[in-house]
């Protein structure tokens, strides 16, 4: 499993032309699923992002969470985390998760971001999407559990 999380000023989803989402001040977190990933891994995910400080305090250290700052989320799946490039120049999908199954621990995520205290804007699951969003920092956070 992995994420992605930058902290923005704001952030627009779009999905077919059609406004989806639109948060604020906060953090964009793209999530990526692989083959064996478990729900505990969606749970330490949530909690880690839920309470990571990266936001500055009053005196410009970063020191405050997304909570703290009554920042939002927008969590969006993207399967291309998972993509492997170490042969070639094409990247390959193979330990990527299924699309039901990734669907499932995608709206799992949602519920545990939920369950620490955040209620996330979301994407559109195997949707064509596009994104804008104003980095801050920029600031950016990649984990892998």
């Amino acid at each position: 499993m992995k994420a992605v999380v930058q902290r923005v000023k704001g952030a627009k989803l779009y999905c077919e032309g059609k406004l989806v989402s639109e948060i604020g001040y906060g953090l964009v977190v793209f999530f990526g699923v692989a083959k064996g990933d478990e729900r505990s891994a969606a749970d330490i995910l949530a909690k880690k992002i839920s309470n990571l400080r990266i936001f500055p305090d009053e005196n410009g250290k970063s020191n405050l969470s997304v909570k703290d700052v009554n920042g939002e989320i927008l969590a969006v799946s993207q399967f291309t985390l998972i993509g492997d490039v170490s042969h070639g120049n094409r990247p390959g999908f193979s330990y990527a998760e299924e699309p039901i199954a990734a669907n499932d621990m995608y709206e799992y995520f949602l519920t545990a971001l939920l369950a620490n205290g955040i209620k996330p804007k979301k994407g559109v699951f195997g949707g064509d999407m596009t994104i804008e969003q104003i980095n801050d920092g920029p600031f950016t956070i990649i984990y892998d559990i």
